[in-house]
């Protein structure tokens, strides 16, 4: 019962605590007497200069009532602050609201949990009280530690502990409202301030149920629930803060949140740590979404040691905001994004491999296979995060990070690339390369290039092709997938799956387009260096039947995409080198690969004959398939790629039927218009640096010339091999490996403006290397071997790669200009 003063002293006491002890009933029970009330009110608007004076006698008389547990005029006294904050807006509000928070910050230290939910619905009111003026001396570090501990209450009545959470996140709540508009009182975005709210706010919300929202947004909880449920109140207001956030304060309001994960354990499994950054990604500005990517790319660089699974739960999240930041602004972290991951998919394959050295030297390793799969796992969450990154890239920046990949790709022999693996060992470099060209060929998916110049340049096609020649079949699928996808602007390539002799190649409703001026002139400066990797990839002793079938893909894609007529004939001199090392077997290779490159041979040459359109070489093609499916299906790719397969014993005794034939094959071009000179010059591949990789024998042995004196037997005219007249125009077009006069102008052009522009000395130099070159490979190609007959009716064989010509009388062979000593 309030203290009840004589009439004489009333009449003596203050106006004002007259008018504030009036409102106070004898009985609590009774309420707040609302005439008094409305005295009081009229009395604070009319003079506001008492304001201060009412706010500072209520608060002496509620913090007496607290100590003496007088909780009913604990209520009053709440609500008549209440009703005199909400009628009064005047200037002289301020030092009645440092009154009345000091009333608010008495409630929350009281131990009673309604006293705290009673201080803390009074503070959200005043909190949704927008003020003329702002307060710059205001703090409210209490109110924000007080309603933190709240949050995390531990009351051991389940409801009261509910309540009291739920008054803790609607204080949080409050007190954002209140300060997070004001630029210039921001210390609610100090890290002391954002270290307590951002974890109670997330301590409550994981008790929310897991959604999968995967194609969008999280959910929004229902109105309804938002005053019930904790974890779906946090969850608002955890969306409300991140949506005031600026740039300034971003990075404030997100490290918390990694804490938060890292000491409850929350990456492995994950999916509480993805909902969360969802979350963040979809309630921030989109500008701002770069700063989020750099905070998990720093984390995750700050938990490099830690277990693999972990770091695969921050690589999964780090995907999960890349996914959204991606369809937004993502800021200038791009290749950030790529230099981090290629490091830590570095890191993952050294601790791999470390593991594997570690478990072959002794048993006391726990379980090294479980510990490999677990690396695996991050190994495929960077490169999915990286394929999905680089998808959603425009078409320049994913050519720049396609640059920046390849650069990285360790190749044997050459130093070139920029990624360490000095502590890799060969097992390692062997897996980052497949590793790195893994993420290259997600990279390409999807990218659609006007030119086949822009999507291959000559400073990405090198180091691609390098791969190719690596004794690692793994490693040239890889590569062969990620040129099917730079290579097929028209998505023909899901019509090309898996090698097959097609009835009817029309069914397959191919999309092409006239071959432009820019792809021309790329295959006529790269084309020759394409034939050679898919000739030599074709001979690969370790070739499995998918690598036959992206060969196959290979061959179709350039007939699509890049070829007219000189390229189409070129790519029919290769399918006949092709059928003639696997006849000659001059590698030794597997009679199931020579079957293989055979079967390839037959599918490629039926779809070229289709798609030119040329009857005459269509038929020539079909009848040799008929003739094979009947006598030699292991010929065929249905045959020779299915199980149990019979294999022949040899091929030299294969009837020429068989077989592609050159003189066929030019007979029927040639009626079409086609200029097939150049069929009767076998395809030899180029020379390179890049032999040295292959550890492979020297393709030199293969471009020699023989010449054998043999005794009088002339085959017959219908052979495997082409035949022809050994004169010396005919030498010199064995000798001539390239035959193309717009090539020949191009490299006049460019030997002129090197010489031009570059410095004397590099260009002496250049050209002694060459002038010794020259000398070197001219006196390999006119080596001849004689031997002499053992009759004047001898005659002479020159064998130039796997073509041999037609065996003349020694003494009807003219030499004009060449003599053989």
């Amino acid at each position: 019962m309030p203290t009840r003063v004589c009439c004489c002293c009333s009449a003596l006491r203050p106006r004002y605590k007259r008018l504030v002890d009036n409102i106070f009933p004898e009985d609590p029970k009774d309420g707040l007497v609302k005439a008094d009330m409305e005295k009081l009110t009229f009395y604070a608007v009319s003079a506001p200069e008492k304001l201060d004076r009412i706010g500072s006698y209520l608060a002496e008389r509620l913090s007496r009532d607290v100590v003496r547990h007088r909780s009913g005029y604990v209520l009053i006294a709440m609500e008549a602050l209440d009703q005199l904050l909400m009628a009064c807006h005047s200037q002289s509000i301020k030092p009645f609201v440092e009154s009345f928070l000091h009333m608010v910050a008495k409630l929350l230290e009281s131990g009673e949990p309604k006293l705290q939910v009673l201080g803390t619905n009074s503070f959200v009111k005043f909190a949704n009280i927008e003020e003329d003026t702002p307060s710059y001396h205001r703090r409210y570090d209490f109110f924000v530690s007080r309603f933190s501990a709240m949050c995390h209450s531990c009351h051991s009545d389940p409801e009261i502990r509910t309540e009291i959470r739920i008054a803790g996140i609607r204080g949080i709540q409050g007190v954002v409202r209140k300060t997070v508009n004001d630029e210039l009182r921001a210390t609610i975005w100090e890290p002391q301030h954002m270290d307590k709210i951002v974890p109670s706010l997330l301590f409550n919300m994981q008790k929310i149920e897991e959604t999968d929202s995967r194609t969008g947004p999280p959910p929004s909880p229902p109105a309804t629930d938002k005053e019930e449920n904790p974890a779906v109140l946090a969850e608002n207001c955890f969306r409300e803060l991140l949506g005031r956030a600026t740039f300034g304060n971003m990075n404030n309001a997100v490290r918390p949140v990694f804490a938060h994960l890292d000491h409850h354990k929350l990456w492995d499994p994950n999916e509480f740590a993805v909902h969360c950054f969802k979350i963040i990604m979809y309630s921030i500005q989109a500008q701002y979404s770069h700063h989020v990517i750099q905070e998990i790319l720093g984390h995750l660089d700050a938990r490099k040691k830690d277990s693999p699974r972990v770091r695969a739960g921050i690589i999964q999240v780090l995907l999960e905001a890349v996914a959204i930041a991606a369809k937004g602004s993502i800021g200038p972290t791009v290749l950030e994004v790529f230099n981090t991951l290629l490091k830590h998919l570095r890191l993952s394959v050294e601790f791999e491999a470390n593991d594997l050295q570690g478990g072959s030297v002794g048993s006391v390793n726990l379980n090294p296979s479980s510990k490999d799969n677990d690396e695996k796992i991050v190994q495929n969450a960077i490169i999915q995060t990286i394929g999905f990154f680089g998808s959603n890239l425009p078409d320049y920046q994913r050519s720049e990070i396609m640059m920046f990949i390849m650069g990285k790709v360790p190749v044997f022999g050459t130093s070139t690339h920029t990624l360490d693996i000095s502590q890799l060992g060969d097992l390692g470099t062997r897996r980052i390369q497949i590793m790195l060209l893994r993420s290259l060929l997600m990279v390409t998916s999807g990218y659609k290039a006007k030119t086949i110049v822009t999507a291959l340049p000559g400073s990405f096609l090198d180091p691609l092709l390098s791969p190719s020649l690596m004794e690692d079949y793994e490693l040239r699928q890889l590569v062969l997938e990620v040129m099917h996808n730079l290579m097929d602007r028209h998505d023909n390539r899901a019509k090309l799956r898996g090698i097959r002799i097609i009835p009817d190649v029309a069914d397959l409703k191919i999309k092409r387009e006239k071959i432009c001026r820019q792809d021309t002139s790329f295959m006529k400066k790269n084309g020759q260096q394409l034939y050679r990797h898919i000739y030599l990839g074709c001979k690969e002793e370790d070739n499995v039947q998918k690598n036959y079938e992206l060969l196959y893909t290979s061959l179709a894609l350039i007939t699509i995409e890049l070829a007219n007529e000189e390229v189409v004939i070129d790519l029919i001199r290769l399918a006949i080198a092709l059928q003639d090392s696997a006849i000659i077997n001059e590698d030794n290779l597997p009679m199931f690969h020579r079957c293989g490159i055979m079967a390839l041979v037959a599918a490629y040459l039926n779809f070229v004959s289709q798609m030119i359109a040329v009857p005459a070489f269509c038929q020539h093609v079909s009848k040799v398939i008929e003739i094979r499916t009947m006598e030699a299906p292991y010929f065929l790719p249905e045959h020779i790629f299915r199980d149990k397969c019979m294999l022949p014993k040899s091929l030299e005794k294969h009837d020429k039927n068989l077989y592609f034939l050159t003189n066929k094959i030019a007979e029927s071009l040639g009626g079409s218009g086609y200029s097939v000179e150049r069929l009767s010059v076998p395809y030899v591949p180029q020379v390179t640096d890049e032999d040295r990789l292959s550890r492979r024998k020297s393709i030199v042995d293969t471009v020699s010339i023989q010449v054998d004196i043999l005794p009088n037997s002339i085959p017959s005219d219908d052979v495997v091999n082409n035949t022809e007249e050994i004169t010396f125009e005919a030498l010199k077009k064995a000798i001539d490996t390239s035959g193309m006069e717009e090539q020949e102008k191009e490299k006049r052009r460019l030997v002129i403006e090197k010489f031009q522009k570059a410095p004397f000395e590099e260009i002496a130099a250049q050209c002694e290397s060459k002038a010794n070159l020259l000398h070197d490979r001219l006196a390999q190609i006119l080596e001849l071997t004689i031997r002499p007959p053992p009759s004047p009716s001898g005659t002479l064989t020159i064998t130039s790669g796997h073509a041999q010509y037609q065996s003349v009388p020694v003494y009807e062979m003219k030499f004009p200009d060449l003599c053989v000593y």
